[in-house]
């Protein structure tokens, strides 16, 4: 069977549907209020409005990239994108409104954001899943195959296979058996798409070359894969000085003062709101419940973790163990016997991380970030994992896109978990935007509603 891809035509039949439903604002509008007297002037003017409007959501798009779609972008990155998207395009409309003499644009712009909203993301939601949904069957996937493998594309080959829904299918080569004729035959028998190489160098450089230049030949991409350890991809961006290309050291999104002062002030006011609207009332209760539950001990529990710039703090936490004589010494298991009935429950709602609002409004923590480990942790892998030291770069957080995507409670997984954990609070790092940090939010939201089958 033919595969189906997400191609130009399906893109072009979703920003058709957008624009209908740009259009169909305008049209639901003037229906509702069929007083309004219609002649050609204000035909003329609302058909203009309208054309100006999908031209601009058609612009903006070019730059939220709301209608690229990746295999690998995951549902937090596309739902930032779409909020991004429609809060332009609402600027952009109140902007028109100042201008132009269309009673819609200068009277209803709040409507049309709200309808965008509540429209958009449901629908953009359900084409995500769709096409995830599709991918996870088999369809629309993407032949692959893997060259000299070590430590990085282990844990890429272990993501694929766990992640049927990126849609690719992995197809081994024999290791060494590098006739380069039979490997183009190979390419073409079982339609490759993708040849994912490590970065570090491997092979022949004669070979290499050659692989390249018959892989161009034959419509296949290579991707290298950074090895896992070395940071080296991180620490560097690629620029131009007219037509020469230049690796120029990375300067994070966080390490701008504009943007670490709306982080910050951002984590005033939220931790403030919480402290004063939810902990106020929620403390006493969790506080009572634990000392109900028969253990001996504070209702409180302080550690040593990492901060900003590898700077100790103590992390403050509700108390959901019996003992605490060796919890320093060893991480938590699963079915750990230590843990008490309100303890389980605590960590399931992750309601005992709710004392860490008080380590964000003195400014140790943040809302959003990396997830601070114990020291002994932190100590562990540092030497093993050499990009694990930009987690420092901006403080931890309470939450963070490890948590969300589902990437925690494996620490004892040095080979695959923790090498996951430490590849998305680097992503986080270097891709930081406040629209992310409230997807984030979001997203924990529902899973401390729904329980997250992660926590431990």
């Amino acid at each position: 069977m033919q595969r189906l891809r997400y191609s130009r035509y399906f893109k072009a039949f979703v920003i058709l549907l957008d624009m209908i439903l740009v259009s169909s604002v305008f049209v639901i509008y003037y229906w509702r209020n069929f007083e309004v007297k219609y002649d050609s002037d204000s035909l003329e003017q609302n058909i203009l409005s309208i054309l100006v409007l999908c031209f601009f959501w058609l612009l903006l798009s070019g730059r939220t990239r709301l209608y690229h779609i990746p295999r690998n972008v995951t549902y937090t990155i596309y739902l930032e994108r779409i909020f991004v998207h429609v809060f332009f395009f609402f600027i952009g409309v109140v902007m028109l409104g100042k201008v132009s003499q269309n009673d819609f644009l200068k009277t209803e712009r709040f409507y049309l954001a709200g309808i965008l909203l509540l429209v958009v993301i449901p629908i953009k939601s359900f084409i995500y899943f769709l096409l995830k949904y599709i991918r996870s069957k088999g369809i629309n996937h993407r032949n692959v195959m893997f060259i000299e493998e070590g430590t990085s594309s282990n844990v890429l080959r272990d993501i694929i296979n766990q992640r049927k829904d990126y849609g690719y299918r992995i197809y081994d080569y024999p290791q060494g058996n590098y006739d380069l004729s039979n490997m183009v035959e190979f390419w073409k028998d079982n339609g490759i798409h993708t040849i994912f190489l490590p970065s570090e160098h491997c092979l022949d450089k004669q070979f290499e070359n050659d692989l390249f230049r018959q892989a161009e030949l034959n419509k296949v991409k290579i991707s290298l894969v950074p090895n896992i350890i070395q940071n080296q991809f991180f620490e560097y961006e690629f620029n131009y000085i007219e037509t020469v290309p230049v690796l120029s050291q990375a300067k994070y999104p966080l390490d701008f003062f504009t943007n670490a002062s709306v982080k910050r002030l951002f984590d005033i006011l939220f931790s403030s709101i919480v402290l004063i609207g939810i902990c106020s009332w929620l403390f006493p209760l969790i506080i009572l419940l634990i000392k109900m539950d028969g253990s001996k001990g504070s209702a409180f529990f302080v550690q040593k973790r990492y901060g900003y710039h590898d700077e100790v703090f103590n992390c403050l936490k509700f108390r959901t163990m019996r003992s605490e004589d060796n919890k320093a010494q060893s991480t938590t298991a699963v079915d750990d016997k230590r843990i008490t009935k309100v303890g389980k429950f605590l960590r399931k709602t992750s309601l005992d991380e709710m004392p860490q609002f008080i380590n964000v409004l003195m400014g140790d923590m943040t809302v959003v970030g990396p997830r601070p480990h114990m020291l002994l942790v932190d100590d562990f892998y540092k030497p093993k994992i050499s990009r694990y030291s930009l987690r420092s770069m901006v403080k931890p957080g309470i939450t963070g896109l490890a948590q969300v995507s589902g990437l925690r409670g494996d620490e004892g997984d040095m080979n695959i978990g923790m090498k996951k954990r430490i590849l998305a609070d680097s992503f986080y790092v270097r891709n930081w935007s406040f629209s992310m940090d409230i997807v984030i939010i979001l997203k924990t939201m529902f899973l401390v509603i729904i329980g997250d089958k992660n926590a431990r």
